[in-house]
């Protein structure tokens, strides 16, 4: 059964959210570059403002062009969102990052709810929180006018909202055998009724598609989980043909979820590109792009629909362009395996050389960083995590870890890809929600702590494993101040930075 939502949970979500919208929000309109965008900023944010400018009505919206660059490579949904604050406020720092700001403390409250829904605990719930709000890759997100951030609160929402299917259909099958519904149903089992945890799901993947095509990886990775979590079930409750069961009675409509609602959402994201006559490539088939294409069968399909997939398919030779092999290199390029402990950050601003009078020479550099403390467990506890699903049958670790699964394995295949550590953000919600589960395993461990100045601070008398725990978040929380520095911009002496740039690689 599910535990009941309580006041405590509410206050905990409350307290996380304030929390969360001051760090953000802190130092929000610093730094520009002389008043204008910094950084990927220069991509989207202007995209952004040509959507407010060429705005057709509220429900259409505008158009987004990219004339020096020729092309732009991703969806609509988070153009339209930076738009949405730009609309508001302007061509302003605040108009271009008060959306990225709402969503990065929206992402920390969702980590809370969903640690609290997989492992049925507040107190695991605020541990998850807790560390997603000091880490230092959703923080530097969620200052930026970028992408990440929106997909990555529609990734985390949408496993929440898996998690809460998973536990809603095993407690319909439950039910249904207690009232001997299984064995009367016949060889393929019972239906379990419409599922709107998992429509919802569907929704938040085609939102987070919207936004960057790697959302297709949750939509693979979310769906073959809930449908396999279905075939476990037929299976644990007695079904006499549970795969049969499970591919007609579960997965047509999975697919319609998982599948067909995300893509019909990713349609509708680009409603403003079929409704203006001045998009990027909606004409191609009239003026002879797509026949002088690498794909003249374009040709036999209605010119918007034509123009549409010329559209992607160039998209996509664009990405897959971007490799090492032929060429394509950059600073501050990094490979999946070094996301695993955060080795190379990404800096997003810099201004070096900064008068500070008697301190000497300054600086002000602002990195996409992970507090060391979270992510130097990343490879412990996802061997952890492992471990337990498969021993113990602990299931609490299901979600996260196929969540960080979908997140991290699709670019090991494409390895030589020119990458970076923002590709890396979705990840960090589901490893603070794994370390947020040992932390909670942890802290039921140990005997009654026998100082009695921990005692007396406590109020109580503690397990060990309570102290390790508390120790264990503090330690986060101290390297957060540590960094800050890297994570806002503060101006700050040479010798200062220096001392906090341990690895040579962070540089």
């Amino acid at each position: 059964m599910s535990v009941p939502w309580s006041k405590r949970d509410t206050t905990a979500a409350l307290v996380l959210g304030a929390l969360a919208l001051f760090t953000r929000f802190l130092g929000l309109l610093q730094p520009t570059s002389s008043g204008t965008p910094v950084f990927d900023e220069k991509h989207y944010v202007p995209q952004g403002w040509d959507m407010v400018r060429s705005s057709i009505n509220p429900v259409l919206g505008g158009i987004e062009s990219n004339p020096a660059y020729g092309l732009v490579v991703h969806p609509p949904l988070g153009k339209q969102l930076l738009a949405f604050g730009e609309t508001f406020f302007g061509y302003t720092p605040l108009g271009w990052r008060v959306m990225t700001a709402l969503f990065g403390a929206a992402v920390i409250v969702f980590t809370f709810l969903l640690g609290r829904r997989v492992s049925q605990s507040t107190t695991v719930g605020i541990f998850a929180g807790a560390i997603a709000l000091f880490d230092g890759v959703l923080l530097v997100s969620a200052k930026f006018g970028m992408l990440d951030m929106f997909e990555v609160l529609f990734i985390i929402a949408a496993a929440w909202t898996l998690a809460g299917d998973m536990r809603q259909v095993h407690q319909r099958w439950h039910g249904a055998w207690l009232a001997g519904e299984v064995a009367a149903a016949g060889p393929l089992g019972p239906r379990v009724g419409f599922r709107w945890w998992r429509f919802a799901t569907g929704v938040l993947l085609g939102l987070a598609l919207s936004v960057k095509w790697s959302g297709l990886y949750y939509m693979a990775f979310f769906g073959l989980l809930g449908s396999f979590w279905d075939l476990w079930l037929r299976k644990r409750y007695g079904v006499e043909k549970p795969l049969a069961g499970a591919l007609l009675r579960d997965v047509p409509s999975a697919l319609a979820s998982i599948v067909l609602v995300p893509l019909l959402l990713y349609a509708w994201s680009w409603r403003a590109w079929f409704a203006s006559e001045t998009s990027v490539y909606r004409h191609s088939l009239a003026d002879g792009s797509i026949a002088a294409s690498d794909w003249p069968w374009l040709s036999h399909l209605p010119e918007p629909i034509a123009g549409w997939i010329y559209y992607h398919l160039s998209v996509a030779e664009f990405h897959a362009s971007l490799t090492s092999s032929s060429g394509h290199s950059h600073p501050w390029d990094s490979k999946p395996w070094a996301w695993l402990v955060g080795a190379r950050p990404i800096l997003y601003y810099s201004a070096t050389d900064l008068d500070c009078g008697r301190l000497g020479t300054c600086r002000e550099m602002i990195f996409l960083f992970g507090t060391p403390p979270i992510w130097w467990l990343t490879v412990p506890v996802l061997l952890w995590a492992g471990w337990v699903w498969l021993t113990r049958r602990d299931f609490r670790v299901i979600v996260p870890l196929i969540g960080f699964a979908a997140g991290f394995l699709p670019w090991l295949a494409a390895f030589d890809r020119q990458m970076y550590f923002f590709y890396a953000t979705a990840l960090a919600p589901f490893t603070a929600v794994l370390i947020a589960l040992a932390l909670g395993n942890i802290a039921q461990r140990g005997e009654p702590v026998r100082s009695g100045v921990i005692r007396k601070l406590a109020g109580t008398t503690p397990r060990t494993g309570q102290v390790v725990v508390v120790a264990y978040l503090a330690v986060v929380a101290a390297a957060f101040l540590y960094w800050s520095a890297i994570l806002y911009g503060f101006r700050v002496p040479e010798g200062f930075y220096q001392s906090i740039m341990w690895l040579p690689s962070w540089k």
